[in-house]
């Protein structure tokens, strides 16, 4: 009998009610609502409910991926990316598989068995309104991050992730389990320039994703749920317990014991971090000077025309490039390190010197002078360039270069917290000695080392290519190259060290007549090539200039490859031309190699991604001066080193007379055949140094940014102080490391050689200056 309900209507009669009709109602509503979420994903799919990827978006996702610059040695220096773009592609074979397992126990441990979206996970957060945790597979934060984006905080939330769903459920059709977590990898922003694993890996722990142990995997994994929240580099308690749970996951899923779990968590989490800012990491101004390269080259090389007819060109910031560099990793770090050692001791000394300077850091201008230098800054400051753009006027703008404000200055003992008057951060960053240092292979052209400053992030200027300092006595081998290579002297042929007088009208002299003086005063006597070298004898290069002329010394140097302008002038025989580091290490290498040029290089090929090879570089070299003057002239400058200016390269530690000085104390004790010259310019402002071993050829420079920032004295204000210990301490680690093949040899002597070099067998002497006109 069937059942009916019994109700009452406004006239007292009873009205009957079937439960047929409620199953109805529910089977219209569920109907209803599958039909609803159908269309929501039909809508989503048809992209009604914001854009979504094409074929071509899915078959090809967009992924800008930064060049990189790879060393000789196969060590990647860094990267050149857009902002927050620092991406390092990997493939699957390039993750251990601890990391996958660590990602699949913590982000999604069903990811292989469902299709993009986990049902399971998705009714547990639903049920559970989310306490559960959410239910987000890898493949839909992949969507996410390829084509979504941040989920916004409104209603947009829900449609966003029907489009994750829809997109998800695409990706898992179109590609492989083990592709999606590379490209999950791949696109996820680990923080701090570190975009993708590959990058993430490098800058945290300064390896290959392949390399990274157990528990340094579980600390970028557990990145993944916030890279700023469990950052190791800014949080590292946070980072810590959120590696822990990582390992815990893994174990509570068997992919380690209990025992292996709790043995990593007990680990510290040590970190090797290496920043790859433009201004942070290694060889950051060699970074730049590649960056500039490459981008100059891109001009240069269309890949071709599109189909408007229109010129294409590679990107570096999309394309992935390789760049291959010649510079050597561990020489860059040597070179690093020297430069840093030695600065950090002469500043200290120079600031010491500068206590009782009235116009510090500057020595022999006025008052006036030193208020027109530091107008001069603050004209050209970029604070001055943004209160412009703001609308602020002079006044404004020069009262706020008096008044306090709170700013991070660098130091050598790391960066200081400080309150200081903009004027006065001027004054302080002037203060600062500067370095450049280059280091190439004569035989070849390849720059190995390329330090062109003391910070890249405080001082922008590179003194390797990038300006040019007066060279001082490191120009005077160019004049007796000349000489020897013309008039076929010897080392031991001797010349007087008189004064001698240029008069005016020749070679350039204008004026007054030109005589130079010797540093020691000593006039009397004559002295051998080699010696007059040695101890840099002014009145010696003088005279060999005016016997061949200022023109010759100028065209050995241009095939020598100096490109700076240099002045038909008699004054060019001491070094008065300024000139840039990278040009005298490139002319210098040519003593070593026989006298050809090999024109200084830093790119040696270029790949796009997938390996094809887009450039590659065919050494410029070419015959300048034939081997036996060549080889006479590393002859002449191996006496610097071993009587001359450079003789402290032969210290030992028990030789202690000059070197209680706190700037060069080191007993440096090269027994090698090693030819150089220092060069010290007026007044201290220029320290040089350029030194020479069979197969490798390095140029050091020191000095202010201003020529009145120098030394008092030459005691801690000539080359061999301020820049010769550079060299000695890069050479002293490359030595340490027998892998780098660094030359201890004789240079290599031609065959036949007709010039005598044993000054004891040879029968000229002085007398012979007469014949000549000397």
């Amino acid at each position: 009998m069937e059942q009916s309900v019994f109700k009452e209507n406004s006239n007292k009669e009873p009205v009957y009610s079937s439960p047929q009709k409620y199953v109805r109602y529910f089977w219209v509503f569920f109907v209803s609502a599958i039909l609803f979420v159908v269309l929501l994903f039909l809508l989503a799919g048809w992209g009604a409910l914001g854009k979504m990827p094409t074929f071509e978006d899915l078959e090809n996702p967009r992924n800008d991926l930064a060049a990189q610059i790879i060393s000789s040695d196969g060590v990647q220096l860094g990267t050149i990316f857009r902002p927050n773009e620092n991406r390092t592609p990997i493939v699957y074979d390039d993750l251990p598989p601890h990391l996958v397992n660590a990602l699949i126990a913590t982000e999604d441990v069903r990811f292989y068995e469902h299709s993009g979206v986990d049902a399971r996970g998705t009714l547990r957060a639903f049920t559970s309104l989310g306490r559960r945790g959410g239910a987000s597979t890898i493949t839909q934060q992949l969507a996410r991050l390829l084509f979504i984006g941040l989920r916004s905080k409104n209603i947009d939330k829900y449609t966003q992730k029907i489009r994750e769903w829809v997109i998800a459920a695409r990706l898992e059709r179109q590609y492989t389990k083990n592709e999606i977590i590379v490209m999950y990898l791949n696109k996820y922003d680990f923080a701090r320039q570190a975009i993708g694993i590959g990058s993430a890996s490098r800058i945290y722990f300064d390896k290959k994703p392949i390399d990274l142990t157990i528990e340094e995997a579980a600390v970028l994994i557990g990145m993944l749920k916030s890279a700023t929240i469990y950052n190791p580099k800014t949080r590292l308690e946070s980072a810590t317990r959120r590696r822990n749970t990582v390992l815990s996951q893994m174990a509570k899923y068997g992919y380690l014991t209990i025992r292996e779990k709790d043995s990593l968590q007990k680990m510290p989490l040590i970190l090797n971090y290496k920043a790859e800012g433009y201004s942070e990491g290694n060889a950051t101004y060699f970074r730049r000077q590649v960056k500039k390269w490459a981008e100059d080259w891109i001009k240069a090389n269309p890949k071709g025309k599109n189909e408007e007819g229109e010129l294409e060109f590679h990107d570096i910031y999309r394309d992935g490039l390789k760049i291959f560099v010649t510079v050597d990793s561990r020489m860059q770090k040597y070179a690093e390190e020297a430069v840093s050692e030695h600065m950090k001791n002469l500043q200290k000394e120079f600031n010491k010197q500068e206590t009782n300077n009235k116009t510090s850091p500057f020595r022999g201008i006025s008052s006036e002078q030193l208020d027109e230098i530091i107008n001069r800054a603050i004209r050209t400051s970029p604070r001055r360039k943004k209160m412009l753009d703001q609308g602020k006027n002079e006044k404004e703008i020069l009262a706020s270069f008096d008044k306090k404000t709170k700013m991070k200055v660098f130091s050598w003992n790391g960066v200081i917290d400080t309150l200081m008057t903009p004027r006065d951060s001027i004054l302080y960053y002037k203060s600062f000695l500067h370095t450049g240092l280059m280091s190439m292979v004569p035989q070849t052209g390849e720059v190995k080392a390329w330090v062109g400053g003391i910070d890249y992030k405080y001082f922008k200027y590179d003194h390797v290519n990038q300006g040019t300092r007066q060279v001082g006595s490191t120009f005077k081998p160019f004049v007796y190259a000349t000489a020897i290579d013309q008039l076929k002297y010897s080392p031991c042929y001797k010349i007087p060290r008189e004064k001698v007088t240029i008069p005016v009208g020749k070679h350039g002299v204008s004026g007054k007549d030109w005589t130079p003086t010797n540093t020691d005063g000593n006039y009397v006597g004559s002295v051998t090539l080699k010696d007059a070298l040695a101890a840099s004898v002014n009145t010696v290069s003088a005279r060999l200039m005016d016997r061949i002329g200022p023109e010759p010394i100028i065209n050995l140097a241009k095939k020598l490859g100096i490109q700076s302008d240099i002045d038909t002038v008699a004054s060019i025989c001491l070094g008065t031309e300024n000139l840039k580091l990278s040009e005298m290490v490139g002319a210098y290498s040519t003593f070593a190699n026989e006298g050809v040029y090999s024109k200084p290089f830093i790119i040696s090929h270029i790949k796009d991604k997938n390996g094809t090879l887009l450039y590659d570089n065919f050494p410029e070299r070419r015959d300048v001066i034939n081997k036996e003057s060549a080889y006479i002239t590393l002859n002449l400058m191996e006496g610097v080193t071993q009587t001359g200016s450079g003789k402290r390269l032969r210290t030992k530690a028990s030789d202690q007379y000059v070197y209680k000085n706190v700037v060069t104390g080191h007993p440096y004790e090269f027994t090698n055949p090693i030819a150089g010259k220092t060069g010290t310019t007026q007044n201290q402002s220029d320290g040089w140094f350029m030194g020479i071993v069979p197969n490798l050829c390095t140029g050091v420079w020191v000095g202010g940014d201003n020529r009145s920032i120098r030394f008092e004295s030459i005691t801690n204000g000539a080359g061999a102080t301020m820049a010769l210990p550079i060299w000695a301490l890069y050479m002293k680690k490359c030595y340490s490391d027998p892998s780098l093949n660094v030359s201890k040899s004789e240079f290599k002597k031609p065959e036949n050689l007709t010039i005598e070099l044993n000054c004891e067998t040879q029968e000229k002497d002085s007398d012979a200056d007469d014949e000549l006109g000397f």
